[in-house]
């Protein structure tokens, strides 16, 4: 057995009509790690929404170079896209425990529509603002005594489902 490497693997290249918007995301490792996960599941854009982004070296150094090959944008206020592309046709989707969210197993994704699906900072989540613009609001189910998880970890498993499903 011989263990692959970025160069020597056969993973074939696809896209999903996905946008992640990533609101207020301010820890610079989260922010490289999302720029892996981005490129990991083939997404066409990542947005992050806030005032201070940092894309420095901290960020960089997680990134591992896919900021260089995920399309990206920083713009200031999430809920005043998001209502530009729900206005476009995209099916916003927000990842936050609430109590009407529904659980990730439970939805089913097609790649006929483009999606947008929303994160939220570290601290505070998807802002009350930005959730209710969302078609749908879906979460995680844990079985621990934690409510919540870090916002790679969770983008990371969300589509992980989705793209699974669009295949």
């Amino acid at each position: 057995m011989k263990q692959l490497d970025h160069y020597n693997t056969n993973f074939k290249s696809r896209q999903f009509p996905i946008t992640l918007i990533c609101e207020q995301v301010a820890n610079a490792p989260n922010i490289g790690s999302l720029f892996r996960t981005a490129d990991a599941f083939g997404i066409e854009k990542l947005i992050f929404c806030g005032e201070h982004i940092p894309l420095g070296r901290k960020m960089t150094k997680t990134s591992r170079s896919t900021e260089k090959v995920v399309d990206f944008e920083i713009i200031r206020d999430a809920s005043t896209h998001v209502k530009v592309l729900k206005n476009e046709g995209h099916l916003v989707i927000g990842l936050e425990i609430t109590n009407n969210s529904q659980a990730i197993n439970s939805i089913s994704f097609t790649n006929k529509k483009s999606i947008v699906l929303i994160v939220g900072g570290e601290n505070f989540g998807v802002s009350k603002e930005t959730l209710q613009l969302c078609d749908v609001i879906m979460h995680i189910n844990m079985f621990g005594q934690n409510s919540s998880m870090n916002v790679v970890q969770a983008t990371t498993i969300a589509l992980y489902e989705m793209t699974k499903q669009m295949l």
